[in-house]
């Protein structure tokens, strides 16, 4: 240990390490300060302490992961016994053990109907690193090994490995570093309040989904593996698309055979009030990545769901599967994910939010902030939303800076003990699947106050 971390260490001034000895995520250290971190020192439930004492409301649930809220008993003592029993089986081997067993009992008894295999990460990231790999290989079984261009979307995310990031369409991740970028290719996201010409909301959803078609015919659909997507955008700002956008990329998909490959990480584990958001869109996909809610952010774990074309390809006509994670159904892991979907379906949790807190989360902020001068759009289902800030709501006016005005408004109501985030112009919220009435009263009020003095701070109130 050197002799400033040790100093450090001794006056518990876990900020100065923080700070100067971290490479800290999407922030530009040239302005990054030790008076700028936050030590969290505890949460329980809805609410995360830091070390001043301060309460704060988690209206994210960590980074959409804290499904069941934080210190759930269940989830630790499933872990303890765990740790105490069989602290490591790696999948090598021919090796299993209890947990991963039942825990793919469970997932696959929620899963909607058609899918075959599941291969285990340690992350989202991977999940989908390891799904472009899959699809390529499946297409090189199939007889097709030209299809290896996958497709995403501009202001998608689908994490930070080197081919998660390129299928993503965020450009400050692709300047990055070198990224697989050869063999990726994006279109326009279905972003309807950003669009500024004569289509109805129905056309543009349309529009926008044949934005698929037209790069297949420009790349040519012979040399194409997969499109890649969120059912909603998620770290893009949380942006439900016309309902008029995924029956049209499923007819394109399906008339070009080009796979559907579905990034769940966010928006599974009954996120949007259905267990899954291509229930709620009604997506019927080939592949389905997760993470998050699997675990409710307890400990790391991800997963790659396989339907049967292509999980009977990779298994029966491939010979070696040549893949494998170290930590690949961890039997920890394993054991606190199932305790978790334990939680999440006998405790009632999913249906409380699609038919009771989300449907009280939903209406109050329509309630709140419809009609609000600075309030153009409110999206969102179950418990996840988004408020769209506008400098004229009713012409779907854009904010000068709106990413900084987004970045006041989530400071602000940070400052206000509530956590919520910004992505551009757009106020992202995910509250705990545990959520009651009152946590939600408590969101919107402390959410209005923070708009409002946001709109105070632009000249619109």
């Amino acid at each position: 240990m050197n002799h400033f971390v040790g100093s450090a260490l001794a006056q518990k001034d876990y900020r100065e390490i923080h700070v100067t000895r971290h490479l800290l995520p999407f922030e530009d250290h040239a302005f990054v300060k030790p008076e700028h971190a936050r030590v969290m020192v505890k949460g329980e439930g809805m609410y995360v302490w830091d070390d001043h004492g301060t309460r704060f409301l988690d209206g994210m649930s960590g980074l959409w992961c804290t499904a069941v809220g934080y210190g759930e008993p269940a989830l630790a003592q499933a872990a303890a016994q765990q740790i105490t029993q069989l602290s490591y089986c790696s999948q090598y081997f021919l090796n299993t053990h209890a947990p991963v067993a039942e825990l793919t009992a469970k997932l696959f008894e929620l899963l909607p109907p058609g899918y075959s295999r599941v291969l285990y990460t340690n992350s989202g990231s991977e999940a989908n690193d390891l799904m472009a790999r899959s699809v390529r290989r499946f297409w090189q079984l199939a007889g097709k090994p030209e299809k290896r261009i996958m497709i995403g979307r501009r202001n998608g995310y689908h994490g930070s490995t080197a081919t998660s990031a390129a299928m993503g369409g965020m450009e400050a991740m692709h300047a990055f570093g070198t990224l697989d970028l050869e063999e990726v290719r994006h279109i326009p996201q279905p972003y309807w309040f950003g669009y500024d010409g004569y289509l109805t909301e129905y056309e543009f959803g349309q529009a926008a989904a044949r934005e698929l078609e037209i790069k297949l015919l420009e790349v040519g659909p012979e040399r194409v593996a997969g499109f890649v997507a969120e059912p909603f955008q998620g770290a893009g700002g949380m942006i439900y698309p016309p309902y008029s956008y995924w029956p049209e990329i499923q007819r394109i998909c399906r008339q070009y055979d080009i796979l559907l490959c579905l990034d769940e990480v966010v928006s599974g584990f009954g996120r949007t009030g259905k267990w899954f958001a291509s229930e709620h869109f009604g997506i019927h996909a080939d592949t389905m990545t997760l993470a998050k809610g699997l675990t409710s952010g307890y400990i790391p774990m991800g997963a790659l769901v396989l339907s049967e074309r292509i999980a009977d390809t990779l298994a029966h006509h491939g010979g070696p599967f040549s893949h494998g994670f170290t930590y690949q159904g961890h039997p920890v892991a394993s054991a606190v994910a199932l305790a978790n979907l334990r939680l999440l379906d006998e405790g009632g949790l999913v249906a409380q939010a699609e038919h009771d807190v989300g449907l009280y989360f939903q209406y109050c902020l329509r309630d709140r902030f419809n009609g609000h001068p600075i309030v153009g759009e409110i999206q969102g289902s179950g418990m996840i939303a988004a408020l769209q800030l506008s400098s004229n709501p009713y012409e779907k006016g854009r904010l000068e800076k709106e990413a900084l005005v987004g970045q006041y408004c989530s400071a602000r109501a940070m400052e206000l003990g509530l956590v919520v985030r910004s992505s551009g112009g757009r106020i992202i919220m995910a509250p705990a699947l545990i959520a009651n009435r009152s946590h939600i009263d408590e969101l919107i009020d402390k959410l209005a106050q923070a708009v409002d003095d946001t709109a105070r701070l632009v000249g619109l109130m």
